[in-house]
C-alpha cells in the first residue's frame, strides 16, 4: 500500500520521538544527537534529548559523556554518537602530518588527557585564521584538525571545553563496501522518512568508501531501502514495520536541529511552509526570531517559539503559521511544556513564567 503524506508524517513523529527512555538508551535508538553550542535557552544537544529521555536536564550529557559509550565526530553534522556507529567513520583518509600536527600528536599521547592550555604551555600561542575566518591559538587548530581526522577524540568536556586524548583502536576488519552500506543506512533511519534527494546529497561525504549514488541504488533494488512517492516527493527509509500511529496531544518546542525539523525540504513538505535558523540572519531580516523553535502540536508544527531567561523570568514568545490552534487544550499542552522546560533548566520556583499569548 503506498502510504499518504500524513502517514509518512506520522511515521516520522513516532519514529524519532520515541516513548522516552536512559540516556544511554536514548543515544543508541538514535545513533546520533547534533550539537550546537548556543544557549537560547540551552544548547541543542540537551534540547534534542530532553525529549527522549526520561527526566533530562540541562547539560546531562556532558556530565555523562565520560560514563556512556559515545564519541564527538562528524556524521551528517557535527554531534553524539555510539562507538559503534563512529567507528563506521574510521579510519579516515590521513595524508602526511605536518611538522606542528606531529608534535601536537606526541605531546597528546605523551600528556594523556589534555586541555588546550595545556598544549599552548608546552607548545606556545601563535595565532592562526580559522573556518570561520577569525583567529585561534594553532595548537587548538591543530587539536581540531587531528579530532576530524580521526588520530585524537574528545575525552569529556571541562566547563564546555573540550579535552583531548588519543584516539581509541578502530575496527578495520570492515570491508568498505560495508561501512558505506552500513552508513547510509543508518542516516535514512535517523532522517526517516527521507526525501530521497535529501540521503542522495548527505551521503555524498562518504566517496572515500565508494560510490555513494551506487549503494543508495542497490539498498533500494535490493529492498534494504523502502522508497514510494508521496505528494509527488520520492521518500526512502529502511525497510522494517511502519509506525501510522496517532501523534499524542502534545505541544513540543523542537530545536533547530532536531531530526524532525532537520530536512528542511522535508520540513517543508510536510508541514507547508519553510523553517530557517535565522542565528546568523541580520537582526532586520529575521522573520521568526534568532533561535525560533518549531513547535510541535500533535502531529503539525503550527508555529515556532523563542524562549529566554533573564531577570528572574522566563519569557516564552510563540508565534504561529495561521490562527493560534483554539480550545484549551492547546493552551493547557503548551503551559505545560513551558514547565518542563523550566525543569529543564533547573530553574527554581521563584523564577516567574510570561507567555506571550498572540
Amino acid at each position: 500500500m503506498v502510504p499518504t503524506l500524513n502517514q509518512l508524517r506520522a511515521h516520522a513523529i513516532s519514529e524519532s520521538l520515541f516513548h522516552p527512555t536512559t540516556l544511554k538508551a536514548a543515544l543508541e535508538q538514535m545513533s546520533f544527537v547534533q550539537a550546537d553550542p548556543i544557549r537560547s535557552p540551552a544548547r541543542a544537544q540537551d534540547l534534542i534529548l530532553r525529549h527522549r529521555v526520561r527526566g533530562y536536564q540541562a547539560d546531562q550529557l556532558d556530565r555523562s559523556y565520560s560514563e556512556l559509550d559515545v564519541e564527538e565526530d562528524i556524521l551528517y553534522a557535527y554531534g553524539f554518537l555510539p562507538r559503534h556507529v563512529w567507528q563506521l567513520l574510521q579510519p579516515r583518509k590521513i595524508t602526511g602530518l605536518g611538522h606542528l600536527e606531529k608534535r601536537v600528536l606526541e605531546t597528546v599521547k605523551l600528556c594523556g588527557e589534555t586541555h588546550p592550555k595545556e598544549l599552548q604551555a608546552h607548545l606556545g600561542r601563535r595565532r592562526v585564521i580559522n573556518d570561520w575566518g577569525g583567529h585561534s591559538v594553532a595548537t587548538t587548530r591543530t587539536l581540531e584538525l587531528l579530532h576530524r581526522r580521526g588520530l585524537l577524540r574528545i575525552a569529556r568536556r571541562e566547563k564546555g571545553i573540550r579535552i583531548y586524548e588519543p584516539a581509541r583502536p578502530h575496527d578495520a576488519s570492515i570491508t568498505p563496501d560495508e561501512r558505506l552500506r552500513k552508513l547510509i543506512l543508518i542516516i535514512a533511519a535517523i532522517l526517516a522518512p527521507a526525501p530521497e534527494k535529501s540521503l542522495r546529497a548527505t551521503v555524498t561525504r562518504y566517496r572515500q568508501w565508494g560510490d555513494p549514488r551506487t549503494a543508495v541504488d542497490t539498498l533500494i533494488r535490493t529492498g534494504e531501502l523502502e522508497k514510494q512517492l508521496a505528494d509527488g516527493m520520492a521518500y526512502v527509509w529502511p525497510a522494517r514495520a511502519k509506525t501510522y500511529a496517532d501523534s499524542p496531544r502534545h505541544v513540543r518546542f523542537l530545536a533547530p536541529f532536531d531530526p524532525l525539523v532537520w530536512d528542511r525540504r522535508r520540513f517543508e513538505h510536510f508541514w507547508g511552509w519553510p523553517y530557517r535558523f535565522e542565528a546568523y540572519t541580520p537582526l532586520s531580516q529575521r522573520v521568526r526570531g534568532y533561535y525560533a523553535m518549531p513547535l510541535l502540536w500533535e502531529d503539525c508544527v503550527v508555529g515556532w517559539a523563542n524562549v529566554g531567561v533573564s531577570d528572574k523570568r522566563l519569557s516564552v514568545e510563540p508565534g504561529f503559521i495561521g490562527k493560534c490552534p483554539s480550545g484549551p487544550d492547546f493552551r493547557f499542552e503548551l503551559e505545560r511544556e513551558v514547565e518542563s522546560l523550566k525543569i529543564f533548566l533547573r530553574l527554581g520556583p521563584t523564577v516567574a513564567t510570561s507567555i506571550a499569548w498572540p
